[in-house]
């Protein structure tokens, strides 16, 4: 169970960091909004760029590991899956795109990959619940850590940008 949960962190972890590293990227949604509310339909953080680098990482990933691509890619797109999911709901509830919301942003990204690999792994109900709730502490901590380091970085760029 270890190895899934670092898997479904990868997932997970994998589009934040790249936007953290490289910025902002073409959204999903293609900037669209729904028409019943007006709201934006996933936001802006959610990215092709962070999709394609969750799936293809997450395999390689688990191949790594010694376990099937064919594993991770379940994995990364239960994982992606449960973050759009938890986007779509927060968007209703008009959060903004990278606005915490505790559980909604932990839950779906860690029982959905759970559940499509439970078979597989012979996982019971408790690993399940175990899993999600590993997930949730360090999903909390790393997104606290990269909220700092972003914090940190957007510092050095103003004072890089100012010269010496």
């Amino acid at each position: 169970m270890p190895i899934l949960l670092g898997l479904v962190v990868l997932a997970n972890a994998l589009p934040a960091l790249l936007g953290l590293l490289l910025g902002p990227a073409r959204p999903l949604d293609g900037g669209r909004y729904l028409s019943l509310d007006g709201r934006p339909l996933l936001g802006s953080s959610k990215t092709w760029r962070g999709l394609v680098a969750s799936l293809v990482g997450t395999a390689m990933g688990a191949l790594g590991l010694g376990l099937p691509w064919a594993l991770g890619l379940e994995v990364a797109a239960g994982a992606m899956l449960g973050d759009l999911a938890a986007s779509f709901i927060k968007r209703r509830l008009g959060r903004p795109p990278s606005a915490s919301v505790p559980l909604l942003d932990q839950v779906p990204e860690s029982l959905l990959p759970a559940l499509a690999v439970k078979a597989q792994l012979a996982l019971g109900w408790p690993d399940v619940l175990v899993l999600i709730l590993a997930f949730i502490v360090i999903d909390i901590v790393l997104t606290q850590t990269g909220r700092w380091v972003s914090g940190l970085m957007g510092r050095f760029r103003r004072v890089g940008a100012r010269g010496p």
